[in-house]
């Protein structure tokens, strides 16, 4: 008995240790934070190569007063996972920022990567990012310089994409316009503009595959995809009966021509198959547990999605034969959960290329988090 007793004993000492070995990489699952100066709404890594380890992080805040203004800003973050560093080297004072996106592609005669903003004060502006040393000027690392900007409608420009040659975006508006901005030669102009929905449009995507199509998505709870060769652009299809309240993002599938993801106010992740649009794929619906504002598919691993649900913090999904499955939630944000993003910077395991970390926000906080997932979700 006595011997039982001390195997036990030691059984449970190891259970201990354990448990403190466990709680001690916990706490190492995070890289770092940042309170920024204003309410955060979006966090989005450069995925260009040589700036992977570039985040920029958006703000939007309301000034209340006889006079109210939106004011705003972006901050660029040196982002290391491995470590755990994370720098401001750059903050721009701007107007209210509710989106920004890095193009993806190469655009001619300018060689630098560029950030799309949509502000509330009905802008598009447009930043390239830049490098110095201390000798050059008196900007250390990467700073943002203004390229060109235009003032799109007198409603707020709520959403915004990139093509994927980078030579237009679409943008989502608060009157429920949806306009088609092409650049060219560091000048934007309007190339055509219509009516899409009855209330603001949060959610305005490009389908990576087919370029001339738009998906939309609106406090109408309308579904929508246009083809923007004509002018006013035609409907291909809308989807006015499964979404129970507005729709906050829309995510085409980078792997698969035919599936495309939206999220909703009523905090269902939804499956589409393109070729037939009138119920998602699945009948059994994902309930995230709040509002699923952002939807970011994984950059290398079909099927691995990032999402921020306002009210219950942020989740890794995993779709499989069409049906979802949280696979890991991340909840050490104490306000609305709404920006969320994948690093694209490569690392090598098991021969396997991943993802390093998961950049997230929070706006009344005005917090900004940068940590690696836990659990093995790459496999």
């Amino acid at each position: 008995m006595c011997l039982l007793k001390c195997l036990n004993g030691i059984d449970l000492l190891i259970q201990f240790f354990l448990i403190v070995i466990f709680s001690l990489n916990s706490i190492y699952m995070d890289v770092g934070h940042s309170y920024l100066e204003g309410n955060a709404d979006a966090v989005e890594f450069c995925p260009h190569d040589s700036f992977h380890n570039v985040l920029a992080a958006s703000t939007y805040t309301l000034q209340e007063g006889d006079q109210p203004s939106r004011a705003g800003s972006i901050s660029l973050f040196d982002v290391d996972a491995d470590a755990c560093r994370l720098n401001l080297t750059h903050r721009l004072e701007t107007a209210g920022i509710f989106d920004i996106k890095w193009n993806s592609g190469f655009v001619q005669n300018v060689g630098h990567p560029l950030l799309a903003q949509a502000d509330a004060d009905g802008y598009v502006r447009i930043h390239s990012l830049q490098s110095s040393d201390l000798d050059e000027s008196d900007v250390c690392g990467n700073y943002l310089k203004v390229v060109c900007g235009k003032h799109i409608s007198s409603s707020m420009c709520l959403c915004i994409d990139w093509n994927p040659s980078s030579t237009s975006m679409t943008v989502g508006l608060s009157d429920g316009s949806v306009s088609i901005i092409s650049m060219q030669e560091s000048q934007l102009s309007i190339l055509q503009d219509w009516k899409a929905h009855e209330f603001e449009v949060w959610a305005t995507s490009f389908d990576v595959h087919q370029p001339q199509l738009i998906y939309t998505g609106s406090d109408d709870c309308k579904f929508s995809c246009w083809d923007w060769r004509d002018d006013p652009s035609n409907s291909v299809f809308q989807n006015a009966k499964v979404h129970k309240m507005g729709i906050c993002s829309i995510a085409k599938s980078p792997n698969d021509p035919n599936i495309v993801l939206t999220g909703c106010y009523d905090e269902h992740l939804r499956i589409w198959d393109v070729r037939s649009i009138s119920y998602p794929i699945s009948e059994t619906l994902i309930c995230l547990g709040g509002g699923v504002w952002r939807v970011k598919h994984h950059p290398f691993i079909p099927g691995l999605i990032l999402t921020a649900c306002m009210h219950n913090g942020f989740a890794v999904v995993k779709i499989k034969d069409g049906q979802a499955e949280v696979i890991e939630t991340y909840k050490k944000h104490d306000s609305l959960a709404y920006g969320a993003d994948w690093q694209r910077g490569v690392s090598y395991a098991a021969g396997r290329r991943k993802s390093k970390a998961i950049a997230t926000c929070s706006f009344y906080d005005r917090l900004l988090r940068v940590w690696i997932p836990e659990g093995d979700i790459f496999h």
